[in-house]
């Protein structure tokens, strides 16, 4: 029975970069490269850039909001900042340049296919580190998460996934009615949540409740 190869696009920013990588990869047998403009039919997009600029994060933005396919990004520079801009872009698989063998970039592809992450260890330590600096310094003091909730608003799903209606959770939270009716009505409609149900769904997904 033979295999399902990862279709992969390949986006560099010269085409030195462009040819040589492809050189890497059309030989292998997991892979199956598709031309520049075949999007629609990619199952990861191969980005290699020599830093994250504003341009190549305009270029990351604009693929995760266009095409369905799992980022992966090939950089030869990459400090705490342009990590996290990387990040925020959609990356799920993160190579340095230097370390970019063809069997290291099928690892990487293919663990981002599949939903996970890929980062060399020391770049993970350092971002999760920048994650907690964040929660620490500007969320925290704010009384938010990276999930985008209040403590309050996290509260008052907590108590609606318990079964309690707004009079219960008003009393139970010292609020008025009106202010845990608002606060629902500010989650759902800041996440685009349909009902409060979907957001107590939401909150237990992101492991909040």
């Amino acid at each position: 029975m033979s295999v399902q190869r990862i279709a992969v696009r390949i986006q560099a920013d010269d085409p030195i970069s462009q040819s040589g990588v492809a050189a890497q990869l059309r030989i292998r047998p997991e892979l199956r490269l598709l031309e520049a403009a075949d999007t629609e039919h990619a199952d990861a997009v191969l980005v290699v850039a020599e830093s994250v600029d504003q341009q190549v994060a305009t270029q990351l933005r604009s693929l995760r909001r266009t095409v369905p396919s799992a980022l992966v990004l090939v950089v030869s520079t990459m400090d705490d900042a342009a990590m996290a801009t990387a990040v925020e872009c959609g990356v799920v698989g993160l190579v340095r340049r230097a370390e970019a063998t063809a069997d290291q970039l099928v690892r990487t592809l293919a663990a981002a296919v599949r939903g996970e992450g890929a980062i060399p260890p020391d770049l993970l330590g350092r971002l999760l580190q920048q994650m907690g600096r964040l929660q620490r310094q500007i969320l925290d003091p704010r009384g938010l998460s990276f999930s985008g909730l209040h403590q309050r608003e996290i509260e008052v799903l907590r108590l609606v996934s318990e079964g309690h209606d707004t009079r219960e959770i008003a009393k139970h939270l010292a609020y008025s009615e009106r202010t845990v009716k608002n606060v629902l009505h500010d989650v759902t409609s800041r996440l685009q949540l349909r009902n409060r149900s979907h957001a107590v769904a939401y909150a237990m997904r992101q492991g909040l409740i």
